[in-house]
């Protein structure tokens, strides 16, 4: 019985895997069509290269409370530099005179 839930444990894995693995690819489609991707869907992880892949938003609803956008620009068929839409990123937008001061260990 344990080697039965073994071999379906690792059987999952191994699939779950193969499925993750699978993900448009920016190289391969047009700037106009990975820009109506990320709108259509709202988010979408694409592959942008050989090992590299990011998750794409179209907008701050599809990011978690807390997170920011910042654009971005993919390599596509057509466009080495296509904006694509915008990933959700931790730190706030850099927006020039307004931006909040770096928190350091002590106050002043």
């Amino acid at each position: 019985m344990k080697t039965v839930s073994l071999t379906l444990v690792a059987a999952i894995s191994f699939a779950t895997g193969a499925l993750a693995q699978s993900r448009p690819q920016t190289i391969g489609m047009s700037c106009g069509q990975a820009q109506f991707l990320v709108a259509n869907r709202g988010a979408v992880v694409l592959s942008t290269g050989q090992n590299t892949f990011d998750r794409y938003v179209s907008s701050q609803a599809s990011c978690l409370s807390g997170e920011f956008t910042r654009p971005a620009w993919v390599p596509t068929a057509d466009t080495p530099q296509c904006f694509i839409g915008y990933t959700c990123v931790v730190s706030p937008p850099d927006i020039g005179w307004l931006s909040l001061p770096h928190q350091q260990g002590s106050s002043s």
